[in-house]
């Protein structure tokens, strides 16, 4: 071998060599898994493991898990307790995706507790992908949903605060999501002890691997607090706030969801891994992409990524500090403080 041909064949090594530590940043494998977005949620992933841990399927799991911060009414993030538009109405918004590619999502839709049991019967019952507003009402109280009131006391007293200003800030700082609880209920009643992020907006997303190796994921909020009526962010859109491949892995996301639709997140990163990305990896280059689109204004963003592959391998990452998610195997439950680029 001739000197030029070794450094050649050297060069192109050290490339391959660079490229395999890139792809290769991750958490080990290993199934049944479930991830969800937010310490939080370690009580959303206990109840998916209910299903994950006896043998069941990650859609029955995931749709599980969800159900559990959509009902809690100390959630002012998702479901019964949701913080309202800015005209005090409550409106969610949810999807799931299994393993077959199937998807089904609602939109702004008001009075049901569960919006995800809605997004599955749209997936398993229509022949669409999505139904909003008052649409989606009417499908979900012809299939036996009851209407509900889903406005806490407690939202109800903050939208009125608010409403003395009405100053509309929808970006999430570090400073929101480091506050701490204040709540000295809930602080009592929290198995947990490090600060529960307190935005004014957020999501549960939630995807799983379940034992036979199929995937599955949900998502679901109530969006931004004292929002236009009607705005809807990444959250029930599929390719954006959730998307799964189950050829490749599984994604979603928490944040401001406008940044999300306009890179279609979720679906960013699934492809990423497809291209041996690890799921780490693939949620930086997201993270990445949002951050070139908003040039100086990222350091005040919040938008984060989780994503899981066919291997049952796990990873996040966020524009800001403060993002973090709820891991949960047969080796038990923990919380990982999530990467971060800003």
């Amino acid at each position: 071998m001739n000197r030029r041909k070794f450094l050649q064949l050297s060069a192109v090594s050290s490339a391959l060599l660079s490229v395999k530590e890139t792809l290769a940043a991750g958490t080990s494998g290993t199934k049944p898994i479930v991830i969800s977005t937010w310490a939080p949620n370690i009580k959303a992933n206990a109840e998916a493991w209910k299903v994950l841990g006896n043998g069941g399927r990650a859609l029955d799991a995931v749709v599980a898990g969800v159900q559990v911060p959509e009902a809690d009414p100390n959630d002012q993030s998702v479901g019964y307790g949701g913080l309202p538009d800015r005209d005090g109405k409550v409106t969610l918004d949810s999807c799931v995706m299994d393993e077959n590619g199937q998807c089904g999502s609602v939109m702004a839709m008001e009075y049901i507790m569960h919006p995800v049991l809605v997004a599955r019967l749209v997936m398993e019952k229509t022949p669409h992908v999505q139904l909003v507003g008052d649409g989606a009402l009417q499908f979900a109280l012809a299939n036996g949903f009851k209407k509900e009131n889903l406005l806490t006391p407690e939202s109800e007293k903050a939208w009125k605060e608010w409403l003395k200003t009405s100053k509309y800030n929808p970006m999430i700082t570090v400073e929101n999501i480091q506050e701490k609880i204040h709540n000295n209920q809930q602080e009592k009643e929290t198995p947990y002890p490090w600060p529960v992020p307190r935005l004014n907006h957020d999501t549960i997303g939630m995807v799983a691997l379940d034992a036979k190796g199929n995937l599955g994921g949900a998502c679901s909020t109530s969006g931004m607090a004292y929002k236009m009526h009607g705005r809807v962010g990444d959250s029930p859109i599929i390719g954006a706030g959730l998307f799964v491949d189950n050829e490749v892995g599984a994604a979603s996301s928490t944040g401001v969801g406008e940044e999300v639709v306009k890179i279609c997140g979720s679906h960013t990163i699934v492809e990423m891994m497809r291209h041996g990305y690890s799921p780490e990896a693939a949620c930086k280059e997201a993270v990445r992409r949002i951050i070139k689109n908003n040039k100086g204004k990222a350091k005040d963003l919040q938008v984060g990524f989780l994503a899981i592959n066919k291997k049952g391998e796990h990873g996040a990452y966020a524009t800001i500090k403060g993002f973090n998610y709820c891991v949960t195997t047969a080796a038990g439950t923990k919380v990982i403080d999530s990467k971060f680029m800003i």
